[in-house]
């Protein structure tokens, strides 16, 4: 093929993808904004602090001063970096900063990275749930494993009394550098995508990756998503599941299981390496929730495979 063609064939992707993209694109970030904008006043009325000082006994009860709370809180309605942002003015110890990353990467950016799997075809309310108790039950298990022991309550405040104008101004800059970056990741994973697509390459992609993805119980033509997931996330790689979604690359139960393994399990490189450079364990937190993810998965399968019988005896 001609050097010619291929510039044709590659502006044929691009022009093919722009539509869907733009649209997806939109959607994404009015919801994004928008859960910005109500936590920025949550913060300045001093409700995210109340919500975090209610929650403080579960914390107790899974190994975490209560101070770990506000984080959580933080990272489960904004995003892993916010999360990281608070719990900076706490000293946690290694224990607690794996415990809590665990959590946070379970758990975070709840209302639009529910909505990304919704729009794909999974239950909101499931995706909620799971991700919500698979976050506990995570650090449950891991404050029974874990060597050392619960840490006390300690020292540092991240409540500040600050002037609106201020906040606003702070949110206006940050939300501005989130906007321009999931633009940028949405548009050229999208057209990547449609690239790697037209020249087979997904499909190598899907035969190397047929087995380790079969032992956590996924289809083989879910690899591409599940390796956008685990790289960039799912707010990043929205336009490109939700594309592969409408196309018909992946059906119903393809993406049910692909979304019950990633909604505790994505964003494991950079927000990975986030908390493990804040004094966290990655592999433990890492391992950990893909074991969580096998479980769900399996389950998941095993729902259908009784559904199935049923159906079939009925039949």
């Amino acid at each position: 093929m001609s050097q010619e063609s291929h510039k044709d064939k590659i502006l044929g992707c691009i022009k093919s993808v722009l539509p869907s993209t733009t649209k997806t694109c939109i959607w994404l970030l009015k919801i994004t904004v928008g859960v910005s904008f109500a936590i920025m006043f949550l913060k300045y009325f001093g409700i995210l602090p109340w919500i975090s000082e209610f929650l403080s006994p579960v914390f107790n009860i899974i190994g975490l001063p209560g101070e770990a709370a506000l984080p959580f809180v933080t990272g489960y309605f904004v995003n892993v970096y916010a999360a990281i942002s608070v719990a900076v003015s706490f000293d946690f110890d290694f224990r607690a900063l794996t415990i809590l990353g665990t959590m946070v990467l379970s758990a975070h950016n709840m209302i639009t990275e529910t909505a990304v799997q919704k729009k794909t075809g999974t239950s909101a309310v499931r995706i909620v749930v799971i991700r919500t108790v698979s976050a506990f039950t995570l650090a449950f298990f891991l404050n029974k494993i874990l060597p050392g022991s619960a840490v006390a309550a300690l020292q540092g405040s991240v409540v500040e009394d600050v002037e609106f104008k201020v906040l606003f101004r702070e949110w206006l800059v940050s939300t501005a550098g989130v906007v321009c970056k999931m633009t940028v990741l949405i548009y050229s994973l999208a057209i990547l995508q449609r690239i790697l697509s037209e020249y087979g390459v997904i499909r190598w992609i899907s035969k190397f990756l047929k087995y380790p993805l079969a032992l956590f119980g996924l289809p083989a033509r879910t690899s591409f998503l599940w390796i956008v997931a685990n790289t960039l996330g799912l707010a990043y790689g929205a336009a490109v599941m939700i594309e592969e979604v409408e196309a018909g690359r992946v059906n119903a139960r393809d993406v049910n299981l692909l979304n019950s393994h990633i909604a505790i399990s994505h964003s494991n490189l950079e927000d990975l390496l986030l908390l493990t450079a804040l004094g966290a364990s990655w592999y433990v937190m890492l391992l950990s929730r893909w074991a969580g993810s096998f479980l769900l998965v399996w389950e998941l399968r095993a729902e259908y495979y009784i559904k199935d019988t049923l159906f079939k005896k009925k039949c």
